[in-house]
């Protein structure tokens, strides 16, 4: 049983219905659930928006419960200041076979599902300082479920598993390595980022998150290479419907790779491993 909520990152209801959706359903297929029953959790304020629009953010919503195999069974609105959705959701998983986000271990394969990048595009996007191409293929990432990855991955020896959000993939990846005891060593050059997002951050755009999840990994990351400060960002850029984040037997990867692949899941990569732990270092970057 998980809850979420955000507010609205695009200005269009139906989209930010279809984005706050996959971005609670993927709290379930997070821990290797099928998602069953949802509830909406909405703050509108209708003294200042359309009931329509209400209405979009619902419909949008409700096309990725449909698309998740899920049903949406009520839920509760409020009077708020700016618009927010979410869901609750109920999933259900065998107890031998929940993912948690602990259990990795020295001799796994790291696996990712999603490229980072959404917060920094966002705000960018803000400024309009993103490419109409750029930001279609963002929203396109976020509205995309994990329902594929999840479903695809159960078939294989899962040891740990996240969704990478608010976070990043620095803050959610330093959950894995501590929770195991373990240090993860991540290949830079494999990191899947969307479009234009490195681009952000080098002209100087970032988000207000950037700095608090920055400090929260500091004194566990060391970098093997120089890169610019600015680069550095993208490891702690807050994500909204981000991907899993799974360690496996490395002797599975290259399959689970091909079958994420073939199940459409084409943006997934191997981006590190699994070592013994480096006293405090919890993540490399190399």
């Amino acid at each position: 049983m998980t809850a979420d909520f955000i507010t609205p990152p695009v200005d269009d209801p139906f989209v930010f219905g279809q984005i706050a959706a996959a971005n609670a359903l993927s709290d379930v297929f997070a821990m290797g659930a099928r998602p069953v029953t949802c509830l909406s959790l909405v703050g509108f304020p209708s003294d200042k928006l359309e009931p329509e629009v209400l209405h979009g953010m619902v419909a949008g919503a409700l096309e990725r419960i449909t698309a998740a195999g899920a049903v949406l069974g009520g839920g509760h609105t409020t009077e708020d200041e700016e618009p927010k959705f979410g869901l609750s959701v109920t999933g259900l998983v065998h107890p031998d076979r929940i993912w948690r986000n602990v259990g990795a271990v020295p001799g796994d394969d790291l696996i990712l599902t999603k490229p980072i990048g959404s917060g920094v595009l966002f705000n960018g996007n803000l400024k309009k300082r993103v490419p109409a191409a750029a930001m279609a293929e963002c929203v396109a990432t976020l509205i995309e479920l994990n329902r594929a990855a999840a479903e695809t991955l159960s078939r294989f020896d899962v040891h740990a598993a996240t969704d990478v959000t608010g976070f990043g993939l620095a803050g959610h990846g330093f959950e894995v390595a501590s929770g195991s005891d373990v240090t993860l060593v991540l290949e830079i050059d494999q990191i899947p980022t969307l479009p234009s997002a490195l681009d952000m951050y080098e002209g100087g755009v970032t988000t207000g998150v950037n700095k608090v999840n920055g400090e929260r990994v500091r004194a566990h990351v060391r970098f093997e290479r120089e890169l610019p400060a600015w680069h550095r960002e993208i490891f702690v850029d807050p994500q909204t419907s981000g991907g899993l984040l799974v360690a496996l037997p490395a002797s599975m990867s290259d399959q689970a790779l091909a079958a994420l692949h073939e199940a459409g899941v084409t943006a997934a990569r191997r981006i590190g491993r699994v070592c013994e732990p480096e006293g405090q270092i919890r993540l490399v970057f190399e």
